[in-house]
């Protein structure tokens, strides 16, 4: 897809791999709606960075573990631009537990990590629907991780719902291709940045990331502007990919 004139909604878009992709979608010419759940003023610099870019760009709030949320925000997003063709389903959530720890992992951590990281990429694409078949078809592009595809991350629960999240980009490319609509997915390594960083603490922060790039083939751990360049190629690339998840980690599925 050429996204020139097009419209986007970038979730968690706010920092990160979000932002970036926001941002590097508005280089490419695309209007984006920025989705923050509670961090407003960095969203909205994240519009402002984009409209730099001469394109239009709103920082709208929802959780997208709502439903009705979700649906406004499409709304939101077909008035501003008068179109949708993009999604990023990059909203996530965590909490860090060690794997062996299986009491510390509680029934609310369960139900806010699926929440977040399953049924709100499933209720932004339910909701987008209609709108992307408006503009023909589009694409859909999930951020998962390779704790769906090895099982290694900041907690089980985290692990499980990207397994279910690679599941779900599956399942959706199939029920949407017969409307023109692309949906795959990239599953990131270790990400470098403040999200990991309080998450883990400075000191297991910086053992992590030597350990992981020890593991890899390139010797390298991700930035966020690597991850959206990953995502902004399966929305530009051939317009026969879809159902796929996409690893970008330096080569460590494959091992050293």
């Amino acid at each position: 897809m050429d996204v020139a004139g097009k419209a986007a909604i970038v979730t968690g878009g706010s920092s990160g791999v979000g932002a970036a992709t926001a941002r590097r979608l508005a280089q490419l010419g695309c209007a984006v709606l920025v989705n923050y759940s509670r961090s407003q003023p960095p969203a909205e610099e994240v519009a402002e960075s984009c409209r730099a870019e001469g394109v239009k760009a709103v920082a709208h709030r929802a959780d997208v573990s709502d439903d009705a949320a979700c649906r406004a925000m499409v709304d939101t997003a077909a008035k501003e631009f008068g179109r949708l063709d993009i999604l990023i389903n990059n909203a996530g959530t965590t909490v860090f537990v060690d794997h062996g720890d299986l009491e510390a992992v509680e029934d609310p951590d369960w139900d806010r990590i699926f929440a977040v990281n399953l049924k709100g990429p499933f209720y932004c694409s339910r909701a987008a629907r209609p709108a992307l078949e408006a503009a023909g078809g589009g694409e859909i592009v999930m951020t998962s991780s390779i704790a769906g595809l090895v099982g290694r991350g900041s907690s089980i629960p985290y692990c499980a719902s990207k397994g279910a999240l690679n599941n779900l980009t599956v399942t959706l490319a199939r029920a949407l291709g017969p409307s023109n609509i692309r949906v795959n997915g990239v599953a990131p390594g270790f990400i470098e940045g403040p999200w990991l960083r309080e998450g883990l603490g400075d000191e297991r922060y910086e053992a992590l990331r030597r350990g992981f790039q020890a593991l890899t083939p390139l010797g390298r751990t991700c930035t966020p502007d690597e991850v959206a360049t990953a995502i902004t190629s399966l929305v530009t690339g051939s317009d026969l990919v879809t159902g796929t998840v996409l690893p970008v980690e330096s080569g460590f599925v494959i091992g050293r």
